[in-house]
């Protein structure tokens, strides 16, 4: 005889596994990989530091 299976835990088991799954390819589409992250904040930063203070504000 099997295993005995409680079917509502198998349900949410299976539902966060494809909820993971769509997540990690969304972030893999859409995300940024934490060099780009850097690079990004990097020239950020050089162009703050470039910026020319007028009296308008």
């Amino acid at each position: 005889m099997g295993q005995v299976v409680n079917l509502r835990r198998a349900r949410k088991s299976a539902a966060k596994a494809k909820a993971r799954a769509e997540a990690d390819a969304n972030a893999a589409r859409f995300g940024l990989s934490a060099q780009e992250r850097r690079q990004q904040a990097k020239a950020a930063r050089h162009l703050d530091l470039h910026r020319r203070e007028t009296e308008d504000g």
